[in-house]
């Protein structure tokens, strides 16, 4: 019987994103579904696609974002489609659009000036306002959305130095709910950073609260990487068991020349805390790192690009040392004169790195932050790098298992229902892409390029990437939470 398709992809080399071998297949979605996968030689599509044996496989999702305002912004997504994904999450590292419930202070505090420096895009009172405008002009790419603790704290502390008072952890916690009932699907914090420094454990836990009562995650850049990775990995569990709730811990990595070789430790001691309790863990597949620039973070790097600079926006993209050369000044006045601004820090070892991004509990995620003049190249380049660099061409992992930790297992611990997988049923998201020439195009020196070898990107039966550009198309939608055990 012949069967008619609104998309029909033929002669692919199915991976599913279970991890399962890979195997051949047409694909047959009408709507935003995957109707029918087999042989469909018989049957006919409104659109077909001949992949002539190369891989389709569901879209990459992308764990770790900074896109709360790209997606408004620059709604074609293309520093993430290019590569395959067609989800993000976003609202990481306790960095979040929304809440804003009063003007936000000028100038906008770091680390909130990663997603817009002038604070314009900072005009969304509550959760749901923000969920609303991204109902109303959707993006290319679907999104799960977190809360962050900094903007929340921003939002209600005064004193960011200090503790949130008993009245101020109370707004914050209303502020949480909002978000929750409004769709987000759990809460970020970023412990690291100087507005939620001085927030104690216990600060967290209270503002925390309401996520057990809607089966959200708790995910956290956590307070210290470097030479209190093991302490700070305890505290995000603490959060956790006394929520009730899975966490997620942030990009993994051990920061730093004392550091090197700490991440066996590091993954031993997550290893034994997932017998007892729900833990993700995410990481993106470079040795550098990308935030606010700082004294203390380029003391401790071994080389600092600079990623932007509202003072002199002219340096952007170039070495911090050779700005220092050319003021004729010291590395940390020449940040002074820089700042507010942001910067590309290396300062990971290539075999903890390798160590982490293997690790079969581990999910990708790019971590890339989008407005930068000059950004880190993870923005466009992560999910292809895994790819090719490590996978083809490094043998770390065989495709199955790469595909696995940016589809079936990302969307497994978030809580995205029929997401990250290909079979009847589910959301018709896939990337279909050329396993012989996948891999990043983006470099430290031109880091604004998309990916090599990456075909077609469709986002709930729509294509939104082909021919090498955006194609105008925007199906993306606001995903919930589906509470499930968390894959471990």
């Amino acid at each position: 019987m012949q069967e008619t398709f609104d998309l029909l992809i033929r002669h692919a080399s199915i991976v599913d994103g279970t991890g399962a071998p890979r195997y051949a297949g047409d694909i047959g979605v009408r709507g935003d579904r995957i109707a029918r996968i087999g042989d469909l030689a018989a049957s006919r599509g409104a659109v077909e696609i001949d992949l002539a044996g190369r891989i389709a496989a569901p879209g990459f999702i992308d764990a770790h974002t900074h896109d709360d305002r790209l997606m408004l912004s620059s709604p074609d997504m293309a520093p993430k489609v290019s590569q395959g994904i067609t989800t993000v999450v976003a609202g990481n590292c306790g960095i979040s659009l929304a809440p804003m419930p009063r003007p936000i202070p000028q100038p906008v505090t770091p680390p909130l000036n990663l997603l817009d420096e002038e604070g314009g895009w900072f005009t969304f009172p509550t959760f749901a306002s923000y969920i609303a405008k991204l109902r109303e002009q959707p993006a290319a790419t679907n999104c799960a959305l977190l809360v962050g603790h900094t903007t929340l704290r921003v939002a209600t502390v005064d004193d960011l130095g200090k503790p949130a008072s008993p009245e101020q952890i109370g707004q914050m916690r209303a502020l949480v709910r909002e978000a929750l009932e409004a769709g987000a699907i759990g809460v970020s914090t970023g412990l690291f950073y100087e507005p939620s420094v001085a927030a104690p454990c216990e600060e967290v836990i209270d503002v925390c609260g309401p996520l057990k009562e809607f089966d959200g995650i708790y995910c956290t850049h956590m307070r210290d990487e470097a030479d209190r990775v093991i302490d700070s990995l305890e505290e995000t569990f603490r959060v956790g068991r006394e929520v009730g709730v899975p966490v997620v811990i942030s990009h993994l990595k051990v920061v730093g020349e004392a550091n090197k070789g700490r991440s066996k430790e590091a993954l031993s001691f997550i290893e034994k805390n997932m017998a007892n309790q729900p833990i993700c863990v995410d990481c993106y597949p470079y040795t550098a790192g990308s935030t606010v620039l700082s004294a203390d973070r380029a003391a401790s790097s071994s080389r600092v690009i600079v990623s932007w600079s509202k003072a002199l926006p002219e340096y952007a993209g170039q070495d911090l040392d050779a700005i220092a050369k050319k003021l004729g000044v010291s590395q940390e006045e020449a940040i002074r004169r820089l700042s507010p601004a942001g910067g590309i820090y290396f300062r990971l070892d290539e075999a903890d790195v390798q160590t982490i991004l293997k690790h079969d509990k581990v999910m990708i995620g790019s971590d890339g932050l989008p407005h930068d003049a000059s950004p880190h190249p993870r923005l466009w380049g992560s999910f292809p790098r895994v790819l090719g660099h490590y996978g083809r061409l490094l043998g770390l992992f065989p495709l199955e298992m790469a595909i696995y930790k940016m589809t079936g297992l990302t969307a497994k611990n978030f809580g995205l229902k029929d997401r990250g997988v290909l079979r009847e049923g589910a959301f018709a998201d896939i990337t279909l892409f050329d396993k012989d020439t996948v891999d990043e195009a983006a470099t430290y020196e031109k880091p604004i390029a998309p990916a090599r070898g990456i075909d077609t990107v469709i986002v709930n039966g729509v294509v939104v990437w082909g021919g090498g550009k955006p194609t105008g198309a925007h199906p993306g939608r606001v995903l919930a939470r589906e509470a499930q055990a968390v894959e471990a």
